[in-house]
């Protein structure tokens, strides 16, 4: 637990008690990752703390990732977690509409953000930005980009055929 307080940048000497609630979830989480549970479920973690508790939590999370271990995530705050993930579930209700590794999802599509009708066109998915627009396209082979969550999120919801057409072809020929 010694090793994950450290992240958080806390002390030893915790007296529970007088603890804001976002340096109380750095401590049940700390405990949480020591129990060197092999599945590890957390909803909402990064609630409660601040910009620097959220960029501790990532190192947090990257620490306690291994072969051997599970961490489930549920949450709405996705931009803390974005860089920590190697799989993607979204869910509308009890229907699963995406389950797919980061790098398959970065394998298909393409991220971008541009202020291009043209290219605005053609994109699966669109919102506009402050410089133009985030757009969701099919990935060119010669394109790389990194994941945003949150356009793949209202995407999924938006446009939930086109998603399962990229991913999952057969099950739309049924």
């Amino acid at each position: 637990m010694v090793t994950y307080l450290h992240y958080f940048e806390m002390d030893l000497d915790i007296d529970l008690g007088a603890l804001s609630m976002g340096q109380k979830k750095k401590v049940f989480m700390s405990f949480a990752l020591a129990t060197n549970t092999s599945l590890l479920l957390m909803d909402e973690p990064t609630n409660g703390l601040d910009i620097p508790g959220k960029s501790q939590f990532r190192k947090f999370i990257a620490s306690g990732m291994s072969d051997e271990k599970t961490i489930v995530i549920s949450t709405h705050q996705v931009r803390d977690i974005d860089k920590v993930l190697d799989h993607v579930l979204i869910m509308d209700d009890s229907r699963v509409l995406l389950d797919e590794s980061t790098a398959g999802i970065c394998n298909k599509l393409l991220f971008v953000e541009s202020d291009d009708r043209e290219l605005a066109k053609t994109a699966l998915y669109a919102i506009l930005s402050l410089q133009g627009n985030f757009l969701l396209l099919p990935r060119p082979a010669d394109a790389e980009s990194e994941i945003n969550l949150e356009l793949l999120f209202g995407a999924t919801l938006a446009t939930p055929d086109k998603i399962a057409e990229m991913f999952y072809p057969k099950m739309n020929e049924q």
